[in-house]
C-alpha cells in the first residue's frame, strides 16, 4: 500500500489495512476525544498552530540574547527531551552542521565537563546558554548550571569587576525555558531573582519528547540561523499533520497506518523490530525515536538505528531466518551526486526486508543539507501521533480499558531512579576537593 503527502511518502508491505477498517473511527475518537485536554498531556497537538503565532517573539528574543553579551555561541544545557528534540530539529533542518552554533551539555562527570569545556575554548564568556527544565530542578541540568554560573562569576572578575558586577553581567549570559509559574519553578523563580531575558516556557500538558515545536527547540532554531519563513512553514505542516491524523479516512491519516503497522506486528507475536534511518540527515532523530520508544511505548525490544552505520552488524541478526521481525527504513530523497547509489542501495534494503518480514519505506523530501521545511515538520507531527496512536489501536483491538490517562504520555517509572537523588544526598554544582 503507498500512500503519498507532499513531503513524506509511505510505502506498506505485509500487512492488511482492511481488517483494521471497521475500528478506524474508534481509534480516532478516542484520541480525539482526550486532544488538548487538561490533563491528558496531548496539548501538541495545536501546540503548533500556537507557536506560530509566537515566531516574531522567539526571534526578537534570541536576537537580544546574543546582543546582551555579544556571544556568538548557545549552550543547551538540558536531558532528555529538553535536548534530544533540539537535536533532532537542528540535524534535520540542516543547521549547526559544523557544531560551530550550538553546543550541548547533559552530564554530570568531570571529563564531559572538561569536554563541553574544550569546545568553548575554555571560554566561557564565548556562549550563552540555555536552561531547559520544566520543575527547573532536575539534577543533572541545575548541576551544570550552577557551576557554569560560577566560571562565568570567576572570568567577569578577572577581567576587572566587582562580584557585584560580575553576577549581573554572568546572569545576562542565561535564558530559561520552564514552567511558566514561578511557585512550580525554581528555575522560573531564578530567572526572575536574576533578571534573565525574556519568557520562554515549556507548555503545559506537553511531555519533554513530544517538545519540538515548543520554546527550547524554535529558540535555538532561530539562534541557529533558521530563516524565519521557514518555521512557519515547518509549523503550518506540523499543523497539518494534527488535522490529518484526527480523520477517519484512512487513505490520508498516515500517522495511524504506521501505528496499526506496529501494533499489528505485536499482536501478531512479533516482539522486536527495528527502525532504521538513513544517514547522516537523521543521526539526531535516533537518539530522540529511542526516546519515544523507550518512555511511551515502554519496550526495549525496538532498534532504532542509523544505517549504513549499522547496517553490516545487525544484518545476521534481521536476516537469520530463526528471528522474526517488522521493519521500517526512514530515508532522505536524494537529488543529489549520490542519487544512484543511494537508489541501489535503497532498494537492496526493501528486497531484503520485504523478503524478511512486514515493512515500511519512507521517503522524506530534502533540500541541501536537510530535510524541507515542511517536511521536517511532517515528519516530526507524525512520530508523535504514531506512537500514541500504537497504545490505542493495541488497547481497543485487545479490549483493554484504557486509562485515565494513556500510558504513553506518561512516564511514573522514572522516579524509581529519581527519589533515590533527593534528600541532600549529592549537591548539584558541588565542587569537588
Amino acid at each position: 500500500m503507498l500512500t503519498k503527502n507532499s513531503n513524506v511518502t509511505v510505502k506498506f508491505s505485509g500487512i492488511n489495512f482492511d481488517k483494521y477498517s471497521s475500528k478506524v473511527s474508534e481509534f480516532v475518537n478516542e484520541f480525539s476525544s482526550r486532544a488538548n485536554k487538561k490533563g491528558q498531556f496531548l496539548n501538541w497537538v495545536n501546540l503548533p498552530s500556537e507557536q506560530a503565532k509566537r515566531v516574531d517573539e522567539i526571534y526578537e528574543l534570541a536576537s537580544s540574547l546574543k546582543s546582551a553579551t555579544g556571544a556568538k555561541k548557545l549552550s543547551v544545557m538540558g536531558i532528555g527531551g529538553s535536548k534530544h528534540t533540539v537535536e533532532h530539529m537542528l540535524s534535520i533542518n540542516g543547521l549547526n552542521v559544523k557544531g560551530d552554533m550550538i553546543e550541548f551539555y547533559s552530564d554530570v562527570d568531570s571529563a564531559s565537563l572538561e569536554r563541553f569545556l574544550y569546545r568553548l575554548d575554555n571560554d566561557v564568556l564565548s556562549s550563552n546558554y540555555l536552561i531547559a527544565s520544566k520543575s527547573g530542578s532536575t539534577f543533572e541540568t541545575k548541576d551544570g548550571f550552577l557551576r557554569v554560573l560560577d566560571m562565568l562569576k570567576d572570568a567577569y572578575i578577572a577581567k576587572g569587576q566587582s562580584e557585584e558586577e560580575a553576577l549581573k553581567s554572568a546572569n545576562k549570559h542565561f535564558i530559561a525555558v520552564t514552567d511558566g509559574n514561578a511557585e512550580k519553578s525554581e528555575l522560573r523563580r531564578t530567572s526572575n531573582e536574576n533578571g534573565w531575558l525574556g519568557d520562554l516556557y515549556i507548555h503545559d500538558d506537553v511531555g519533554g519528547r513530544f517538545s519540538a515545536f515548543d520554546d527550547h527547540a524554535l529558540f535555538t532554531l532561530a539562534y541557529a540561523g533558521m530563516k524565519k519563513e521557514d518555521m512557519i512553514t515547518m509549523l503550518n505542516a506540523a499543523q497539518e499533520i494534527s488535522s490529518e491524523s484526527l480523520t477517519a479516512d484512512l487513505s490520508i491519516n498516515d500517522a495511524l497506518k504506521e501505528a496499526i503497522f506496529w501494533a499489528d506486528a505485536k499482536m501478531n507475536g512479533i516482539s522486536a523490530s527495528v527502525h532504521q534511518y538513513m544517514g547522516s540527515i537523521f543521526e539526531n532523530t535516533v537518539y530522540w525515536h529511542a526516546q519515544m520508544q523507550n518512555e511511551s511505548v515502554k519496550d526495549t525490544l525496538k532498534q532504532v538505528a542509523k544505517v549504513p552505520d549499522a547496517m553490516h552488524h545487525s544484518a545476521e541478526a534481521h536476516f537469520n531466518p530463526a528471528n522474526k521481525f517488522a521493519f521500517a527504513l526512514t530515508v532522505p530523497q536524494d537529488n543529489g551526486v549520490c542519487r544512484e547509489n543511494a537508489e541501489s542501495y535503497i532498494e537492496a534494503l526493501t528486497k531484503s526486508y520485504e523478503v524478511t518480514g512486514n515493512f515500511f519505506l519512507e521517503t522524506a523530501q530534502t533540500s541541501g543539507m536537510g530535510l524541507t521545511p515542511a517536511t521536517a515538520g511532517t515528519l516530526t507531527q507524525l512520530r508523535a501521533f504514531a506512537t500514541v496512536y500504537q497504545e490505542i489501536v493495541e488497547k481497543i483491538m485487545s479490549d483493554t480499558e484504557f486509562p485515565e490517562v494513556l500510558d504513553s504520555v506518561l512516564q511514573p517509572h522514572v522516579e524509581f531512579y529519581k527519589k533515590n537523588l533527593k534528600g541532600g544526598v549529592v549537591v548539584p554544582g558541588r565542587i569537588s576537593k
